[in-house]
């Protein structure tokens, strides 16, 4: 498996669903991919590998946001604005 490989599948994921939440997407590449795909960030906490999260920006762009508010992603909507964060 590679980055690529984890970033199809949530591209995948956030297509069938329209929303994916960042915390259980990382519990899910986790148990399909394995540990070498996450690790714990400065504040303790389970975080996407900073290569994957380039593919799936990278396979992603400009069809799907990051909601920080949510801390989720999701489908991009006509109401948008312009990038990739949305509050």
């Amino acid at each position: 498996m590679t980055p690529d490989d984890v970033a199809d599948w949530m591209l995948a994921e956030v297509m069938r669903t329209g929303y994916v939440e960042q915390e259980s997407m990382v519990w899910d590449i986790a148990k399909r991919f394995g540990k070498e795909f996450i690790y714990d960030n400065e504040n303790g906490n389970p975080a996407i590998d900073k290569k994957v999260l380039r593919a799936f920006k990278k396979k992603s762009n400009p069809t799907v946001v990051y909601s920080r508010s949510e801390r989720a992603w999701r489908k991009r909507e006509r109401y948008d604005e312009p990038g990739r964060r949305q509050d």
